[in-house]
């Protein structure tokens, strides 16, 4: 990059013209002149990729700059950098490489991409000599990337937990404060806008565990890929699970939680998982309310730091959007790159059933003498301790609610398979991991 020449203007084009796309066209219509003076240069759009020119949309688009050629936008040789907001896995991943291979620097929101596929993306960036900027790719607004990527670089992270679905929390938050079911929440965080009409990749955890999988690569220095986070969505939580949660002064999220942990040979592993689960209401990240999301971060040095605020929407998005904008622009004049992908730590990533957590399991059984010895014979038998036990109702409304102390997830698994075949056991009615406290 030594012999590029500094130019006297950049140019962008925007790959994209949705709820984040048509937000960030208006950004840099409306604030053009600030973002001259913080870049060094005037930043002008050079055009807008979009499926049809006659759709509509949320900010007027000058006709002139609308174009469904998005390869030939990114081909163009007046062209520095490449916002892209299409989402998906294609043409995203082909757009972003072509623009690479022609010399501008990118930024992306693209989720899910970079989850399946973020090597081949920065491995591209590295032979182009250009930026991939990809803050707005996890929890909307909030700068969290950043920060694990460049802040924290001098410290050891050792977790990272995070609510980085709004829907999801929204869903939870209702279930909470109003006892509704999943459906009845669900049905009004569609008419609210917060839900799409098919929710299967909010409710069932995949957007979370490709937020999750971004996360863990930064902040243990390793290739994480989606497929490599345990998953599990909230469908299959019911208002007694969040009644239960209640009673025992916690409350139900969908977390995404990355930790490094031992692993075979006593060599640091990452765990990764996306699930449900109880936190005591005194935790921080239980009183993250509605759609907004949050990341607490522990860190050797630091200790435990919350990054909260907008999670979603076009305007919070598009702000993160613009701030890498900003960053690739200011690199792009300087002739020089921000950091890379760091890899350089290699850990390997544990499976779940050898992750160490705890469970919360609600069990309906026979009100009689011994059952409780039974029960807990049981837990004993696999190796899990009980960390405490109360018995609710009498006769055939007698259920014991356990809760373990932190085993692994296998051990409790194979403690639960085996309260099934118990004769004293007519059903095991929940099963539920707990988080938020360290033993």
């Amino acid at each position: 990059m030594e012999g590029d020449k500094r130019p006297d203007k950049l140019r962008v084009a925007v790959l994209g013209c949705g709820s984040v796309g048509s937000q960030v066209v208006r950004l840099l219509q409306e604030q053009a002149g600030d973002l001259a003076a913080r870049v060094g240069v005037p930043v002008e759009l050079a055009g807008v990729a979009v499926r049809r020119l006659d759709a509509p949309r949320e900010v007027e688009v000058p006709a002139d700059l609308l174009t469904t050629d998005a390869v030939g936008l990114v081909s163009r040789d007046d062209v520095d950098l490449v916002v892209e907001v299409i989402g998906g896995i294609e043409p995203a991943r082909s757009l972003i490489l072509t623009a690479l291979e022609n010399g501008a620097s990118v930024v992306s929101a693209n989720k899910a991409l970079l989850a399946e596929d973020g090597p081949t993306l920065f491995e591209a960036a590295e032979k182009a000599g250009r930026d991939l900027y990809y803050e707005a790719a996890v929890a909307g607004a909030i700068p969290i990337l950043r920060p694990l990527r460049e802040s924290l670089a001098g410290d050891r992270v050792t977790r990272v937990l995070g609510i980085v679905n709004g829907t999801t929390n929204f869903i939870l938050d209702k279930m909470d404060t109003s006892g509704a079911g999943f459906t009845e929440a669900l049905e009004e965080a569609q008419e609210l806008g917060y839900a799409e009409a098919d929710p299967t990749a909010d409710v069932e955890g995949f957007d979370a565990a490709a937020k999750a999988a971004i996360l863990a690569s930064l902040a243990f220095h390793s290739r994480v890929t989606a497929s490599d986070v345990y998953r599990e969505g909230i469908s299959e939580v019911t208002a007694a699970d969040v009644q239960s949660a209640r009673d025992m002064g916690a409350v139900v999220k969908l977390l995404a939680i990355c930790e490094l942990r031992e692993g075979e040979g006593g060599e640091e592993a990452v765990a990764v998982r996306v699930h449900p689960a109880m936190i005591p209401r005194s935790h921080p990240l239980a009183s993250v309310r509605e759609a907004y999301n949050a990341v607490f971060v522990e860190s050797e040095a630091a200790g435990q730091l919350m990054f909260y605020g907008p999670g979603a929407g076009g305007s919070p998005t598009a702000s993160a959007v613009l701030g890498d904008l900003v960053t690739v622009a200011r690199n792009r004049l300087a002739g020089t790159r921000g950091a890379g992908e760091s890899a350089y730590a290699d850990r390997a990533v544990l499976p779940m059933g050898e992750t160490r957590t705890r469970y919360h399991v609600a069990i309906d059984v026979d009100d009689r003498a011994g059952v409780l010895a039974a029960v807990a014979t049981a837990f004993a038998e696999h190796g899990v301790s009980i960390q405490t036990v109360r018995q609710e109702g009498r006769d055939d409304d007698a259920q014991l609610v356990v809760v373990s102390h932190e085993s692994t997830d296998a051990q409790l698994s194979a403690t639960v398979a085996h309260l099934r075949d118990m004769e004293i056991v007519r059903e095991v009615t929940s099963i539920m991991r707990v988080e938020g406290e360290h033993e």
